[in-house]
């Protein structure tokens, strides 16, 4: 049965259209003098990391010395947050700076709104090249203007083609204008083909405390960590290419972990494991080395701080906004509360969560709690290299497996968490009435924040 209590019965498509309509009114951007203020800039996507594994940020399972550089020499936050742990809808948010729903892309691979501006739009505007290399997956092209740069996999393929550096160095060395390049690294996205796994040894892994501890899942994720050190190793790439350049200190340098990876309670999903992200930030001209900041931020919030960065006026009518005051330590904190959505169509049945969070305490709400969940790619148990096969197979002779196991499929109508006490959400305090006052404010904010993006709840999640 529907919890018709979420349902917020308006007008999605009034609301919408207000939005894009706001976003392409923003305000005329004059193009400013050329000048050594403006930074180049550089932004690094890992595709469905673990940012736990990262070293940088407490990882015991490898080691990553390229990433663990920027966060050397630059700030490291550690609450950035997905909106949306899943691919396409977190990318466009990334570029466009609206949530999911006032974007489009609320579901996976859905075409965002034709109306919409994005970054390839606003930077060229105050004197940029914008480009991309590696992989694409917004659409529709109008929208997500990119210069396509050679060198990086497209594509979540076997065999991935190697990378080279060479179509970004003649990106980056072509003329004198300021330049935003992504640099769209396919890893560790599934297959778990590539990296070195010779010192990564399965009996010695740290799992995370939400898995199933048998060794079909311990060899799965030694592949995930060998690619992992992939994307390190082009991370280190990138660095060299702007070093050998002579534009290191000139470029500011961005690295994002995207969402988590493709095992349960990850990627799909609004617990921490799927939604919480690596962002680190290097420029030396504004950012202290070493520095860290537990300020709430969203992806949204990376195209107003770049644009910003850049030297542009702000934009009006989107959701994200600039975090540079965190970035020169003006500022200590930035947002409140990080908002979470997941849609489940078309990856599998139709299951749609919303969740809120502050620094302490974090609601997920279960919209249709009745309804087993299902992912198509990750819970088809005749997939031998998936790690849900091997888990179901330990749920019938193992009392906590099974419980694990229940507690992904079967879910409540709501969660409510103590961070600080239960990082990794194992615990579900919905039910204790000391936090009764705390659990009804933030779901009458999570209940306002729909309202503002035009969500109306279960209904959008066919």
């Amino acid at each position: 049965m529907q919890n018709n209590r979420f349902f917020l019965r308006n007008n999605v498509p009034q609301l919408l259209m207000f939005g894009t309509t706001t976003a392409l009114a923003a305000g005329s951007h004059t193009l400013p003098a050329k000048t050594p203020a403006m930074p180049n800039i550089v932004v690094i996507i890992a595709d469905d990391l673990a940012t736990g594994e990262l070293s940088c940020y407490g990882g015991k399972n490898i080691s990553t010395p390229h990433i663990d550089r920027l966060a050397r020499e630059g700030m490291i936050f550690t609450n950035n947050y997905a909106s949306c742990a899943m691919s396409v809808p977190i990318r466009a948010s990334l570029y466009t700076g609206l949530y999911p729903v006032r974007h489009g892309s609320y579901q996976n691979h859905k075409t965002s709104f034709h109306h919409i501006k994005s970054i390839t739009h606003y930077l060229p505007e105050i004197g940029y090249r914008v480009g991309r290399t590696g992989k694409r997956h917004t659409q529709p092209r109008h929208v997500f203007t990119f210069e396509e740069v050679a060198g990086f996999e497209t594509d979540c393929v076997y065999p991935a083609a190697p990378y080279t550096t060479a179509g970004v160095r003649e990106f980056i060395t072509r003329n004198s204008q300021p330049y935003c390049l992504f640099v769209c690294s396919t890893h560790p996205h599934v297959p778990w083909t590539e990296g070195n796994r010779d010192n990564i040894h399965p009996d010695q892994l740290v799992l995370p405390p939400i898995f199933v501890d048998n060794q079909p899942t311990r060899k799965l994720y030694r592949d995930f960590l060998a690619e992992i050190g992939v994307l390190d190793e082009q991370t280190g790439a990138i660095m060299q290419l702007l070093e050998e350049t002579g534009q290191l200190d000139h470029t500011l340098v961005m690295f994002l972990g995207e969402q988590g990876p493709q095992f349960p309670f990850g990627k799909w999903t609004c617990w921490y494991y799927g939604q919480h992200s690596a962002l680190i930030v290097r420029y030396p001209k504004m950012v202290k080395a070493g520095s860290t900041t537990d300020a709430i931020v969203q992806y949204e919030d990376v195209m107003p701080t770049l644009i910003e960065l850049a030297g542009g006026k702000p934009v009006d009518g989107i959701d994200g906004k600039s975090y540079a005051g965190i970035l020169s330590g003006k500022n200590r904190e930035h947002r409140e509360y990080a908002y979470g959505i997941h849609n489940n169509i078309p990856e599998g049945t139709a299951y749609p969560i919303r969740s809120i969070q502050d620094k302490r305490y974090k609601l997920i709400v279960n919209l249709t709690p009745d309804a087993p969940y299902f992912e198509k790619h990750m819970m088809n148990v005749k997939d031998r290299e998936q790690v849900w096969a091997s888990w179901i197979e330990s749920a019938g002779a193992n009392a906590y497996a099974q419980s694990i196991v229940n507690r992904f499929v079967r879910r409540p109508e709501k969660e409510f968490y103590d961070l600080a006490a239960d990082p990794w959400e194992l615990k579900n305090l919905a039910g204790d009435s000391q936090y009764a006052e705390k659990i009804s404010a933030m779901e009458a904010e999570l209940k306002k924040w729909m309202l503002q993006q035009g969500d109306t709840g279960a209904e959008i999640d066919r």
